[in-house]
């Protein structure tokens, strides 16, 4: 019998309970951070994205960031990734080392980056696949899909002790979604227009399989049962290839928060990185408790996360926790949540760094400054300049001899 499924994603072969099972929660110390940022290699005269991330590759060959700058779907895009870091400030500190190292590289070839969920204008047509086998097969199995994907993200891991406890945290940040994507929307633009979404790149990125909101899970062995019928049918290769806006990420403990676009200033992904964090830590504590966390039917979870997608920090969304039949800003909710969660946020170190999250409602997030500065001038070109000036940061000043 003809084999219907492309043979590249079931070579491999796992023990019952599939890539799941061997896990490595509680192998660390809870509530440590690890940030990926999806950044644009742009040029440093148009501001259209280049295809150059195989040199930006080589110039860091021996560096010792080498490991944490690494290549995406497009030749277009380059990904840096932290360490393990115990606080937010510790993610300022090596974000900071990361952007500082990458743009001066960047500037060396003549190129800038650019950090802000999509381009203003580039075209996806005309951006060639990176020469990774992994990437390869995913666009021949997804094809268009895959093509199209010109999209930016920021991920956000937060470590978790206990593997059925994060499960239950997963579930009690669907509720949240609407709130994360809010602060981070950075994508009113697609190909030159600007599309009146505040996040284009969630529109985009729905078309993936096994993407949005996840389900709820009973326990660990119920989301374990679910990766490993999809893995041996040969839908998925590993749990990798499940693309939801909040997943579980076994290998290295934690969970991991997808659903932000990716963030301009620095200052504001450490604000939503601390937010991030408190709310592990109240919802694991609500578990460790014994206490409920509250359940939302899916379609009301979706449909406020399209809310936020849709009008940013002035969505007007539905008060789930409280059933009200009245919808109220996002932002009103944000301000619940954080006074929900900064004693949490005191807890960790991250009380600073948390406020930032008020000064992103106060100024506008990326959403914002990008229409400001297309409404002011209509010039798509000078909001590329915008992202790329803003995504820059200072290098560190060299110690003293």
């Amino acid at each position: 019998m003809k084999q219907i499924f492309p043979p590249d994603i079931t070579g491999k072969s796992f023990a019952e309970g599939g890539s799941v099972l061997d896990h490595n929660f509680g192998r660390g110390e809870p509530y440590t951070l690890g940030v990926e940022e999806e950044y644009m290699l742009l040029d440093g005269d148009t501001l259209d994205l280049v295809q150059h991330v195989e040199t930006v590759l080589a110039a860091t060959a021996g560096h010792e960031l080498e490991a944490s700058v690494n290549p995406e779907l497009m030749q277009s895009v380059l990904e840096i990734a932290t360490p393990v870091c115990r606080t937010a400030a510790d993610v300022d500190a090596e974000l900071r080392k990361l952007r500082a190292y990458v743009t001066g590289l960047a500037r060396e070839q003549g190129m800038r980056v650019g950090s802000a969920g999509t381009h203003p204008f580039s075209l996806f047509e005309r951006q060639r696949i990176t020469a990774r086998d992994r990437y390869h097969h995913l666009v021949d199995q997804l094809q268009y899909v895959a093509r199209r994907e010109l999209i930016f993200g920021l991920h956000i891991h937060v470590a978790v002790d206990e593997a059925e406890k994060a499960v239950q945290i997963v579930n009690g940040l669907l509720a949240h979604l609407s709130q994360l994507l809010a602060l981070s929307a950075s994508s009113p633009f697609w190909r030159g227009e600007p599309t009146g979404l505040r996040s284009s790149r969630h529109m985009i990125f729905a078309a993936f399989p096994r993407s949005g909101p996840p389900p709820r899970f009973r326990d660990y062995a119920d989301y374990a049962q679910v990766v490993n019928q999809l893995e041996k049918t040969g839908c998925i290769q590993d749990y990798t290839h499940i693309w939801w806006d909040i997943r579980l990420h076994p290998r290295l403990g934690t969970i991991e928060i997808r659903i932000c676009d990716a963030v301009t200033r620095l200052e504001d992904v450490i604000a939503i990185t601390a937010y991030c964090q408190a709310l592990v830590k109240h919802y694991a504590e609500l578990v460790e408790r014994g206490e409920e966390i509250p359940s939302f039917h899916r379609i009301l979870t979706t449909e406020n996360k399209w809310l936020a997608a849709r009008y940013g920090l002035s969505a007007p969304v539905m008060d789930l926790h409280t059933g009200r039949r009245n919808r109220l800003p996002v932002a009103a909710l944000v301000r619940r949540t954080l006074k929900t969660i900064r004693g949490h946020a005191r807890d960790l170190g991250a009380e600073e760094e948390l406020a930032g999250v008020g000064e992103i409602q106060s100024r506008g997030n990326g959403d914002d400054r990008q229409l400001n500065v297309f409404n002011g001038n209509r010039d798509i070109v000078e909001v590329a300049r915008e992202i790329a000036d803003a995504t820059e940061v200072a290098p560190e000043p060299a110690a003293a001899a």
